[in-house]
């Protein structure tokens, strides 16, 4: 295979009247001399000038919107508008055909649901595209933050026996026929006799297994994906996502929101830098589709203001006590506009509470802390008042929550004392209490949504737009 130049190198070269090789997907065809053609470096597309007449007639037909081609000419400033250079074709080939009458993505608009139903294609439109080279940038980011830091790249299982937020929401692994599964002698299931001896199922936190790691390397950190089994068809949930979870010996609540707010403006501020482009098209991408809303839905910021003002802001923080003062007397609640009313201390917020909090009151993310442990997960370190615990969530404008995390509880008669309180069985996790046991020490971490950042970097409205395959249910497709 010949050398190929990426059109985003061509389109930001200095140099002209250079031989290129460049290949990619056709966009369009235009009067048998003006190929758009896009290989997903970039979102803009480089021209390629047919000369027509001395092409062969056969060839020119196969040139159709999808198709993929090689191209050998030269690389020449243009005289048209709207681009600095272009590439004046010596030799084209097919690599691939694309049936004009079958391919579903012709060059017009078409709707996010359509999109959903080809999402094996939709990577190869405008905003797709944008989306997931912002996504990769993000990823990259991510682990960049962290190895700067001398944090542990840690690999969590996958399959567990745990259930890390005792939620019991999980998918459940096993090799046994399901029609016929083994029986004890009292008619239940017999997990003994399946693949690992035991109950399974798939993550839904590596945290539990981050905090082991902790305990030996001081800084680790997760990035994997995780599962949950929530019959939620919401524009906000998957059942498949990817998690970003770091744990630190010696850190308390202070540091934890410290090493949150530092990532979130780090990565933010490196999509800002290397994907400038493709955030400057889903702003102006949003800005359209806000045009067809009510003028008080629509945002006070555009995308790119709103990514900025995330990093020029530090972020607000606040007790959960001092946030239900707030919202117990804010317009919407006293008015009842709220579909979840706030009537004191203990209730559960929702996004629409989180949001009037980031959004009306304090306009800047807002970290919340020391909720009612009622509320919480049982590993949360208790406060001295015995009805609060050193939890923190990071709640940011458009998304709510996007951070959840804690001081861990690491007491161990604190903690099984909760374990009791919440009817969580302390045998089956006896080698997280034993961490407790031999050299204890503080500890903290959080839990950042991969696609609720993505979404909030992007400006999407919808998680299945933000991960090339969404999985929610009734839908396991590609």
């Amino acid at each position: 295979m010949s050398q190929r130049t990426k059109i985003k190198a061509l389109l930001e070269s200095e140099q002209t009247d250079i031989s290129v090789i460049v290949k990619g997907w056709v966009r369009t065809f235009r009067n048998n001399q003006f190929i758009a053609l896009n290989d997903g470096s970039t979102n803009n597309n480089i021209q390629i000038v047919v000369d027509f007449e001395n092409t062969d007639a056969a060839l020119l037909k196969r040139i159709t919107t999808g198709a993929a081609i090689s191209v050998t000419g030269t690389l020449i400033a243009s005289l048209g508008k709207g681009q600095k250079v272009e590439v004046k074709a010596k030799e084209i080939e097919i690599l691939g055909d694309s049936d004009p009458e079958k391919y579903p993505l012709q060059p017009k608009k078409h709707s996010l649901e359509f999109l959903r139903e080809i999402a094996h294609l939709r990577f190869r439109t405008n905003t797709f595209g944008a989306i997931f080279r912002v996504r990769n940038s993000l990823a990259f980011a991510v682990h960049q933050f962290f190895q700067e830091r001398g944090f542990v790249y840690l690999h969590t299982p996958i399959i567990t026996a745990s259930d890390a937020e005792g939620a019991g929401e999980t998918f459940h692994v096993t090799n046994f026929d399901i029609a016929n599964p083994p029986k004890t002698e009292n008619g239940e299931i017999d997990y003994k006799e399946d693949f690992f001896g035991k109950a399974t199922n798939l993550t839904v936190s590596g945290q539990l297994e981050g905090e082991l790691g902790a305990m030996a390397l001081s800084d680790i950190y997760t990035f994997g994906p995780t599962f949950r089994a929530e019959n939620s068809n919401t524009t906000r949930h998957l059942a498949e996502f990817w998690m970003i979870e770091p744990e630190v010996a010696f850190n308390d609540l202070d540091d934890n929101m410290d090493l949150a707010e530092d990532m979130l403006k780090y990565v933010i501020k490196y999509a800002l830098d290397k994907n400038a482009d493709d955030i400057e098209f889903l702003t102006q991408r949003l800005l359209e589709e806000e045009k067809q809303k009510p003028q008080q839905e629509r945002s006070e910021m555009s995308l790119l203001e709103k990514l900025q003002f995330c990093l020029d802001n530090n972020f607000e923080r606040l007790t959960y006590t001092e946030a239900i003062e707030i919202l117990k007397e804010s317009t919407p609640n006293k008015k009842k506009k709220f579909q979840y009313p706030v009537e004191g201390w203990g209730t559960d917020l929702q996004s629409e509470h989180e949001r009037y909090l980031v959004e009306k009151h304090f306009k800047k993310p807002v970290i919340l802390t020391d909720y009612p442990k009622e509320i919480k997960a049982f590993y949360m370190r208790q406060n001295d008042d015995g009805k609060t615990v050193r939890a923190m969530d990071i709640l940011f404008p458009g998304i709510g929550e996007i951070v959840g995390g804690s001081q861990r509880e690491e007491r161990l008669e604190k903690l099984e004392q909760r374990m009791d309180e919440m009817g969580i069985p302390k045998d089956e996790l006896w080698w997280y209490l034993d961490t407790r046991r031999f050299g204890a020490c503080p500890h903290a971490g959080f839990g950042l949504g991969f696609e609720r950042l993505v979404l909030f970097v992007t400006g999407m409205g919808n998680i299945r737009d933000v991960i090339p395959f969404p999985r929610y249910p009734k839908n396991a497709e590609f």
